[in-house]
């Protein structure tokens, strides 16, 4: 680590910089993660105060915070390392260039021992002063002056490159010694650029010159332009780089895996919220490619770092897979069989989503969907004719929890097999009916939802739809699914005992309507998550725990009927 003199490093961040910067940009960064160096009174000078290059340094942290930077952790880059020098072999320093084309302040050349062999580039003339002002202070940073410079890989041509390191590029011999080790910017120009982020992804030259080439979907991305730009024009050099690992798994980058062909050599991926500034349950992979071994991307195969809360351990907790499919492959395309816009009698709405595992969340049943939803295509019918297909759709995406490990991952169009396990079948409907995502509603709907009969609940009434008992009656249960249903059987029993005597209450409650009921809402309407009644208590979560049971029967069929790929 850097060592600081006359002044400590929380000192400089909150001190001197906070005051005049972070309070006016709202962010406070993470001081274990950030290597900011400060020798004396003299340098404090130049560097945080307006009269000296103050600027510089607002610059930087501006321009960073727009353009998705942010600073890799040092237990990050010292494995990273590791995994160069298990490619590359022990002497990979002595062996081999490195440029790091999105040096930032240069917290991932931390550990680089060879400063002959190392450049570092950065957009910022900001980064530029402060990797200037750690070479002399840093013994854990070995760089030249002259090999720390301003330029913009996304849109610089590369006759602005310093003149050895340009040597290198254009001699291919030289330039298969050549490793481009970076950590990207992660930003994305949603939409390319019409909201999100304007003028970051799809105002570059790159974005333009290879938009057609590899799909705009893809260069929308600004790690993917660094990668488009290093494959094209470096097509002999190695690449060690963080980033997102959509690109291996996503039909968006389905042009974009067809331009790039190369070897995986090896890699790894972590927690992405473990980085400075990084929100979300994703992982970021570490990937060493090699451009010379042309081969498609048909699976890639990582090690797993787990790590613990302070990021103080971290330790190898198995391989993941990524697999890349076609998009015809995928669950989108399975489920438009049987897709139903329109019907005579629709029983709900089903909210669609895209293949990856990360739109769980979005996957729901209601009575009545959203505009916003209709307006972007994302409502499907839900009808007589396809109520067991999108049953199955409907618990294959529940059933397995999101993780930061399977965030990329894609659901697949199955294979055939699953038409002839009717056990499958009546599980996956049970499971629908019975799951905290159905919002199917009675207020202001016919609910075609109630499983039971008025009589099985004593029902003060009868109900105005017995479709769905109708529709269950000739069914055959599976000892996990007949479980919930008598679960759920002594709930709804409970419900209309005990509304027997108010005439405001519906009897036609939907599993929504009855949770609603004992649990109550908050000011903001929310509906609360417990209840004060004790009975309603323990039978809800006695449904919940047969409802887990179940899921874990339908869990190993999603594999095997290959709705996913372990």
């Amino acid at each position: 680590m850097s060592k600081y003199t006359g002044i400590q490093k929380e000192e400089t961040l909150k001190g001197l910089v906070h005051d005049d910067y972070f309070s006016k940009f709202g962010y406070e960064p993470n001081i274990d993660n950030i290597d900011f160096v400060v020798t004396d009174a003299k340098t404090r000078g130049e560097l945080f105060t307006a009269e000296g290059s103050g600027s510089s340094v607002h610059y930087l942290w501006a321009e960073a915070k727009k353009g998705g930077d942010f600073y890799t952790p040092e237990v990050w880059v010292k494995k990273s390392q590791e995994y160069l020098q298990q490619v590359f072999s022990d002497n990979w320093q002595d062996e081999y260039y490195i440029w790091d084309c999105a040096s930032g302040t240069g917290n991932l050349l931390v550990g680089i021992t060879k400063k002959y062999n190392v450049w570092a580039s950065t957009i910022s003339q900001g980064d530029v002063a402060l990797m200037n002002a750690r070479i002399d202070t840093d013994k854990d940073i070995a760089l030249l002056p002259g090999h720390v410079f301003q330029f913009d890989f996304l849109n610089d041509s590369f006759d602005k490159l310093p003149a050895e390191l340009k040597k290198i590029i254009d001699d291919p011999e030289k330039q298969k010694k050549l490793i481009v080790y970076i950590n990207p910017p992660y930003a994305e120009a949603s939409s390319y650029g019409f909201a999100g982020k304007p003028q970051v992804a799809n105002e570059t030259k790159v974005f333009h010159t290879y938009k057609n080439m590899v799909g705009a979907e893809s260069m929308s991305e600004l790690f993917a332009q660094f990668f488009v730009r290093i494959y094209h024009l470096l097509p002999h050099a190695k690449l060690a780089s963080f980033a997102t690992p959509i690109f291996l798994t996503s039909t968006k980058f389905i042009k974009f895996r067809a331009f790039f062909k190369a070897e995986c050599k090896a890699g790894f991926i972590c927690r992405a919220n473990t980085f400075d500034n990084v929100h979300g349950n994703f992982p970021i992979s570490f990937l060493v490619w090699d451009f010379e071994n042309k081969k498609d991307i048909t699976e890639i195969k990582t090690d797993i770092i787990s790590n613990d809360s302070k990021l103080k351990e971290i330790w190898n907790d198995g391989i993941k897979r990524f697999y890349p499919i076609p998009k015809q492959h995928s669950i989108t395309d399975w489920r438009s069989a049987f897709y139903s816009s329109e019907s005579k009698t629709s029983l709900g709405y089903i909210i669609i989503v895209g293949p990856a595992i990360q739109s769980n969340s979005n996957t729901f049943i209601t009575s009545a969907p959203a505009k916003s939803y209709i307006n972007k295509s994302m409502v499907a019918n839900i009808a007589k004719e396809n109520l067991a297909d999108m049953s199955i759709y409907f618990a294959v995406r529940h059933c397995i929890e999101h993780t930061w490990i399977n965030h990329n991952d894609l659901y697949l169009h199955p294979n055939e097999n699953y038409k002839s396990d009717v056990d499958f079948q009546n599980n996956c409907i049970i499971f629908t009916l019975f799951h905290g995502k159905n919002f199917i509603s009675s207020n202001g709907f016919t609910n075609y939802w109630i499983p039971f009969t008025p009589e099985q609940v004593d029902a003060k009434e009868k109900f105005e739809s017995n479709f769905m008992s109708n529709f269950l009656k000739d069914r055959t249960l599976s000892a996990e699914a007949q479980s919930v249903y008598n679960t759920a059987l002594a709930l709804w029993k409970y419900y209309h005992a005990k509304t027997k005597n108010n005439k405001t209450v519906s009897v036609n409650a939907s599993f929504y309507d009855i949770r609603e009921y004992f649990q109550g809402r908050n000011d903001k309407g929310t509906m609360n998550s417990k209840s004060a009644d004790k009975t309603y208590t323990q039978l809800l979560g006695a449904l919940r725990d047969a409802l887990k049971t179940l899921t874990q029967k339908i869990q190993p069929k999603v594999y095997e009927y290959g709705f996913l790929r372990e």
